[in-house]
């Protein structure tokens, strides 16, 4: 019998259970994809694991955040995938990566950004991430639908979560952008509220200004 966790040192070690539970999975797939656009390594090898799934009928449904429906090489992986049965879905944030095969084993990083990953069996573990990622499912927005306008409003999102006392970074992060671009869109924000540089008199502008309202 299998063990209900079992820690995953190093890429390699990751990458072959991964490829062992594409290979064996016979029904559906779930992955939780936060950050902005993937690399071209990443979803290069993404793309032979996701082919097999289309040569058995498994069913897969991805969450990304919104940065993603900008990303000329997310579009291109999905036009070359056919024949899946793939949906995508976007949300303006998400939990850390999350990969679900059948809903008999689920993968999870141990921290965001490290090489380690836990990969789960135990049947409670797995109703309860299933269960999470099917509440994000419902919130999210179809990949070939518009955004409401303030989920498109990238603005407003940071807005929000610097009045939580977010970091610069943190806000980047959250929301799937570089730290470059996210600094670009705080000094905008700030310019349109008189043109502060401090980050706590900014968060209470913001909160004055009622752009958050409703």
């Amino acid at each position: 019998m299998l063990p209900a966790i079992t820690v995953l040192e190093g890429l390699e070690r990751i990458n072959a259970a991964l490829d062992v539970a594409s290979a064996e999975c016979l029904t559906e797939v779930r992955t939780l994809q936060p950050g902005g656009a993937r690399s071209e390594s990443h979803l290069t090898q993404a793309l032979e694991r996701t082919k097999l799934f289309g040569q058995r009928g498994v069913r897969m449904r991805s969450l990304y955040q919104h940065t993603v429906r900008h990303s000329y090489g997310l579009h291109a992986y999905l036009d070359r995938l056919p024949d899946v049965q793939l949906e995508v879905r976007t949300l303006d944030e998400l939990i850390p990566r999350l990969m679900i095969f059948d809903r008999t084993v689920a993968y999870v990083p141990v921290l965001p950004g490290t090489r380690t990953a836990l990969e789960l069996r135990d049947p409670l573990l797995i109703a309860f991430l299933t269960s999470t990622f099917d509440r994000f499912w419902h919130l999210a927005v179809p990949l070939d639908e518009p955004l409401p306008a303030e989920a498109a409003d990238i603005r407003r999102s940071i807005a929000r979560l610097l009045v939580e006392g977010n970091t610069d970074e943190a806000v980047a992060h959250r929301l799937g952008l570089n730290i470059r671009t996210c600094r670009a869109h705080i000094a905008k924000l700030a310019t349109s509220l008189g043109g502060t540089t401090n980050r706590t008199q900014l968060g209470y502008l913001i909160a004055r200004s009622g752009m958050l309202d409703g």
